[in-house]
């Protein structure tokens, strides 16, 4: 049996990312400098849970990748 809110939830933030990635890729390409902008604000993102699951960098760890992504790929290779 199947966890329909979990493949809906998973679903949901996988087209949240690539709708977010392209954004930034093309808010970047118009703005230099939104990615630098968003690099220097990472210091201030943290985990919200308040139980054993709390990760702080992990979740800064996946935004900076997130970014370097970005940076990599670039509007003209999408």
């Amino acid at each position: 049996m199947t966890d329909t809110t979990a493949i809906m939830a998973r679903q949901r933030e996988i087209a949240s990312e690539h709708l977010l990635f392209k954004l930034m890729e093309y808010v970047e390409a118009q703005h230099p400098g939104l990615l630098d902008f968003m690099e220097a604000s990472l210091d201030h993102l943290g985990d919200p849970a308040t139980d054993d699951t709390k990760d702080d960098a992990g979740v800064r760890q996946i935004a900076a990748r997130m970014i370097t992504g970005a940076r990599k790929q670039g509007v003209d290779a999408g």
